[in-house]
């Protein structure tokens, strides 16, 4: 030890309790790969990783349902919910701790290689017993460093506004975990309304299908942004939505489409027209040149908005729908 450092660079040490826990070991780690740049990994750890190779992989960043979705693709996750009269362990912890640790993964790029390893999970806590960060090098170029292959979620689009009635909302990207309050608001449209958004009386089945919801839900901001209103004051106990807006790209096209349905309790309170400006002023910052929508010739409502935020009409007004457009 001489030959590296003298007496005076030593500086003492840190000691801490050996920890006994009755649990399972975890594992949870980020590497890049060449294609989707950094992966997450989660499965059973300890020191026989290697010989069970009980593992699956996600891409950050990860949202509760993608990192529960994650864990049940593993053997141990029949173990963590409790197997032979053990309880089980807090899942929804477990989650959090892997939102979080996608988080720092995203949030700091130079990231090479991460892991915790093991991560003991008892129904009493989870606790990191050990962990390995790699970096890259001074010698790589930030612009080089691996890109996500899913785009964080953009928190930047996310803002309050005040009704006409006085009530505050949140107006933000949607997410994945809003798939729950997406069933409750598809079930509150009159029959005007739905045929109003869908040019035909979709059925309720239909609109809260989870195959249709999850692709509402869980998108690639890159290609689509679907904005929610929610109240400041929701219902007791759980999440509310009351209108979207989505800005779906068009592939090839520098061209978007637009489509928005409010509910009725929440209708001629102003949510169409800030919804539709909020989507006018995101789409430049998308390398969105034009929006466009059909709009039926009886939605007079939205009509009016669309064309006193610029939008022009084509159409005749007398019959089907009218095509709305605006450049950018």
């Amino acid at each position: 030890m001489s030959e590296k450092a003298a007496a005076a660079d030593f500086i003492g040490v840190s000691v801490q309790p050996m920890v006994k826990m009755d649990g399972y070991e975890i594992i949870l780690g980020s590497s890049p790969d060449p294609q989707f740049g950094p992966v997450l990994l989660f499965g059973t750890g300890g020191i026989l990783v290697e010989v069970f190779k009980d593992r699956a992989l996600g891409l950050p960043p990860q949202t509760t349902t993608l990192a529960r979705r994650m864990m049940e693709q593993t053997r141990i996750y029949t173990a963590l919910r409790g197997i032979r009269g053990r309880p089980p362990v807090d899942l929804a912890a477990m989650e959090q701790l892997t939102v979080r640790f996608s988080r720092l993964v995203v949030e700091q790029r130079w990231i090479k290689e991460i892991d915790i390893n093991p991560l003991p999970a008892s129904p009493e806590r989870i606790l990191a017993l050990d962990a390995l960060v790699v970096l890259y090098g001074p010698e790589a170029a930030e612009s080089r460093l691996p890109r996500l292959a899913i785009r964080p979620y953009p928190a930047r689009h996310a803002k309050p506004w005040t009704m006409i009635d006085g009530r505050e909302a949140m107006i933000r990207p949607i997410r994945a975990e809003d798939e729950p309050a997406a069933v409750r608001f598809h079930e509150s449209p009159s029959e005007r309304t739905v045929h109003l958004r869908y040019f035909f009386p979709m059925k309720l089945s239909r609109r809260i299908e989870h195959e249709r919801l999850s692709r509402i839900c869980f998108v690639d901001y890159d290609r689509e942004i679907t904005l929610v209103a929610e109240p400041a004051v929701p219902q007791p106990g759980e999440p509310q939505i009351v209108a979207a807006a989505r800005l779906i790209e068009n592939p090839g096209t520098p061209d978007a489409e637009f489509a928005i349905i409010v509910a009725d309790a929440f209708q001629r309170l102003g949510l169409g027209t800030e919804l539709l400006k909020r989507l006018v002023e995101i789409a430049p910052k998308e390398d969105i040149k034009r929006i466009v929508g059909s709009i039926l010739h009886d939605n007079a409502g939205l009509l009016r908005v669309a064309e006193r935020l610029g939008f022009e009409l084509h159409g005749s007004p007398e019959g089907g729908a009218m095509r709305v457009e605006r450049q950018l």
